[in-house]
């Protein structure tokens, strides 16, 4: 059934769907057995990945836990994953003892990083991006590791390029993206020392109703800001679509690491798009600044092809998302930045 036909009217709802294991999701965890532990769970997308996870371990009956390690500096958080059935496990991964103390898994996905507020604590970027990944390569050496990576490694790229694929060579902006780089390299470095199997995955952006490029620009219509054109184009995937596609990268996982963009099948126009969601909410746009010639675009077609196109297309979360902002839900609070084209966050 369409998710248009089945209207999104509060967090428990969305949460739900954002969660719901797709069929390709359930066919793998039918042919695989041993627990699932997520690093960083508490962020925007793990507790629905962690979640996807656990439910696709009971429809399957396959058995196994899922941990979720992360501060939790927010306890409601926690209270919320325990809940879902993941076991949490609170504590800080850049201390090696509490590294040393978590339980094994023989799957393990990455989602630990840091990147708003990387300017002025460059340092503290270059810890969590760079250090910890090689202290959890060492942790978890016999598992089997996705690591979350982002689309801003690539740099900026033309506009009508199609966007950044897996085999394009590098060009990172800014310290942020250089130490993501920083963090593919430890990755690839010990898969191949190690022989894990790994997949690198660069997403760019997921999207769902409180969070997202899509819900940046409709809440500045809702508040009648001026939509900055200078980043005029930008990839959006629906985050259930996402979560689907990280977990289905672990069987995929290689050495040296198997590389995905998880973006979607559109290089979306900011001005499109905001003049699409004016339509949805009733709001007059206005635009500034000129459209610039490159943006940070990812092809997500080999994923698409590998894993299936996505589930819920632009249009339909647009409308979602509209009626969402306009209906003054609860947001997250935490804008992508999508626009710095400095590099700098």
């Amino acid at each position: 059934m369409s998710e248009i036909k089945r209207k999104i009217n509060d967090v428990v709802r969305l949460e739900e769907v954002l969660s719901e294991p797709t069929g390709k999701v359930l066919e793998m965890f039918m042919g695989m057995e041993g627990d699932v532990m997520i690093l960083g769970i508490g962020g925007k997308m793990g507790p629905t990945l962690g979640r996807m996870a656990k439910r696709a371990m009971e429809q399957t009956a396959r058995g196994g836990k899922v941990y979720g390690v992360s501060r939790f500096s927010d306890g409601g958080m926690q209270e919320k994953l325990n809940s879902w059935g993941i076991e949490t496990i609170a504590g800080d991964l850049l201390d090696d003892k509490f590294v040393d103390g978590l339980p094994r898994a023989k799957y393990v996905v990455y989602m630990s990083g840091m990147k708003f507020g990387a300017t002025g604590q460059e340092s503290l970027t270059w810890a969590m991006n760079t250090h910890l990944p090689a202290r959890v390569c060492k942790k978890y050496k016999n598992s089997t590791i996705a690591a979350f990576s982002t689309g801003n490694v690539y740099g900026l790229v033309p506009v009508h390029s199609g966007g950044a694929i897996e085999s394009d060579v590098l060009n990172p902006c800014g310290e942020y993206a250089m130490s993501c780089l920083g963090r593919e390299r430890m990755f690839e470095h010990f898969s191949q020392v190690n022989k894990t199997k790994m997949s690198i995955l660069r997403l760019n952006y997921a999207c769902e109703l409180r969070y997202g490029v899509l819900v940046d620009l409709a809440t500045r219509i809702r508040e009648g800001e001026v939509i900055d054109l200078g980043m005029p184009m930008a990839n959006v995937i629906w985050q259930r679509d996402a979560n689907a596609m990280a977990l289905l990268s672990l069987q995929d996982a290689g050495t040296p690491p198997y590389a995905l963009n998880i973006a979607g099948p559109e290089q979306l126009s900011v001005r499109r798009a905001a003049q699409r969601l004016g339509e949805l909410m009733g709001e007059e746009v206005k635009f500034g600044g000129e459209e610039g010639a490159e943006a940070i675009l990812s092809n997500g077609q080999m994923g698409h092809r590998r894993y299936g196109y996505p589930t819920m297309g632009i249009d339909e979360l647009m409308i979602h998302v509209a009626d969402w902002v306009k209906g003054e839900q609860e947001l997250l609070g935490k804008p992508t930045k999508y626009e710095v084209r400095s590099g700098k966050f």
